[in-house]
């Protein structure tokens, strides 16, 4: 069996987006702040980075706290979320057109994402952001200021 591309991958959410009952694990729920964890569909993450405007950014745990709200769960699952954005970034780099701008997604605390297509730091720097690098890893400087907003 072939591999997936990773649009097969975007457009195969299978049975999510879900949200998976945690209350016979307290510590994972408690970890996690709630026993409700929403586990997105790919496609969830797709459309909140393509409507992120240019000049802006976002940050991957803002992302999972909008789809959990709107979902109405406590929170959304970190894993899938890391995955699926990637998932996003390079089905973007896999299409001819119909892009998003993927470079515009951050990690937590404004870093760059190491497993996204080459080329993030050369789009961020290329839109005035300013990226710095602190030890082995690459943020963009006072990416706060910079964030987009996520409609309810």
């Amino acid at each position: 069996m072939a591999k997936k591309t990773c649009n097969e991958r975007l457009n195969t959410p299978g049975d999510l987006p879900k949200i998976k009952d945690l209350s016979d694990k307290p510590e994972v729920a408690a970890r996690m702040g709630g026993a409700k964890m929403l586990i997105p569909a790919p496609m969830q993450f797709n459309d909140v980075m393509s409507r992120i405007p240019d000049g802006k950014l976002m940050t991957v745990d803002r992302v999972r706290a909008h789809l959990a709200a709107k979902a109405g769960a406590d929170n959304a699952c970190p894993l899938t979320a890391g995955i699926f954005t990637n998932v996003c970034a390079h089905a973007s780099e896999e299409r001819p057109g119909d892009k998003i701008p993927w470079w515009r997604m951050l990690k937590a605390g404004g870093e760059l994402n190491e497993k996204y297509p080459n080329g993030q730091r050369e789009h961020l720097e290329a839109e005035g952001h300013t990226v710095v690098q602190k030890g082995k890893k690459s943020f963009v400087a006072d990416y706060e200021r910079k964030l987009a907003d996520l409609e309810a």
